[in-house]
């Protein structure tokens, strides 16, 4: 137990820090405009992680919203919880999950729409050959062509999103402290390590994608998306008193409130 509470709080003090949550957004696009420039000017030999077949793609890539979901439902229900010792207050917060998952599901439909409004069949990958006869995606790779059009990369916008709605969410360990209970602390600790491993897989496989994948401007748009999809709702809408709100803060919740004066 002491060598999960070290880690729980060496990972509070690389991932819990404002200045954590305040230069995520440029990182990540460092490691866009970083990848991307390795992928045009020094492309990497091909690797285990060019292969979209491997594990980390397969097994998480491939289904990042439902692990972050998966995870962040009973940490914000727990800890929340815990601060408020207010049920309508966590069910308000979860709704961030709901609002989250709307936003997943629009801007990859979007994304979509747009490859195949943007796009032709061809009879192979070398796009020498064009098929006009047909004129959707789905309709092009059911009669074997290849399709080509303007394919956002949808990695790159739900892991930026992912990434950034977990340190958000783990603000509230910034002042947490459970250690009283000491069940509620193994749960809590773990639930946090398990969101700081979860983060660093999607920074990690957020930067392959930015050396391995797509056009750069696929990787822009995509990276853009997710930071606007961040910052519309952490940064803008969460400070409305209509919104999910922010991860609480421990001192405004304990501290007393006024007397009203007769």
């Amino acid at each position: 137990m002491d060598r999960v509470d070290r880690w729980a709080r060496s990972a509070r003090s690389c991932l819990v820090r404002s200045s954590v949550r305040r230069s995520m957004p440029w990182g990540l696009l460092g490691l866009m405009l970083g990848g991307s420039l390795v992928k045009d000017w020094a492309p990497l030999p091909e690797s285990y992680l060019s292969n979209k077949r491997n594990l980390l793609n397969v097994y998480f890539v491939k289904f990042a919203w439902a692990w972050t979901l998966w995870l962040l439902l009973p940490f914000i229900g727990i800890t929340n919880h815990y601060v408020t010792q207010n049920a309508l207050a966590v069910l308000r917060r979860l709704t961030a999950l709901l609002v989250g998952t709307v936003v997943w599901y629009a801007c990859t439909g979007v994304f979509l729409h747009i490859e195949d409004f943007t796009g032709s069949c061809y009879k192979s990958a070398s796009l020498d050959v064009l098929h006009r006869q047909h004129p959707s995606k789905l309709q092009c790779l059911q009669a074997g062509g290849f399709w080509h059009g303007f394919d956002i990369s949808g990695h790159s916008f739900l892991l930026s999103y992912c990434a950034l709605m977990i340190v958000e969410e783990m603000a509230v360990m910034h002042h947490l402290d459970t250690s009283r209970n000491p069940r509620l602390h193994r749960v809590v600790n773990y639930l946090f390590l398990a969101l700081s491993c979860l983060t660093v897989i999607w920074l990690f496989m957020f930067l392959t994608t930015a050396i391995y994948f797509h056009d750069f401007s696929q990787k822009l748009f995509g990276t853009l998306v997710g930071l606007l999809a961040w910052y519309g709702t952490y940064r803008v809408w969460y400070l409305s008193p209509f919104s999910p709100g922010l991860p609480p803060n421990i001192a405004s919740w304990s501290s007393p409130k006024p007397k009203r004066s007769l």
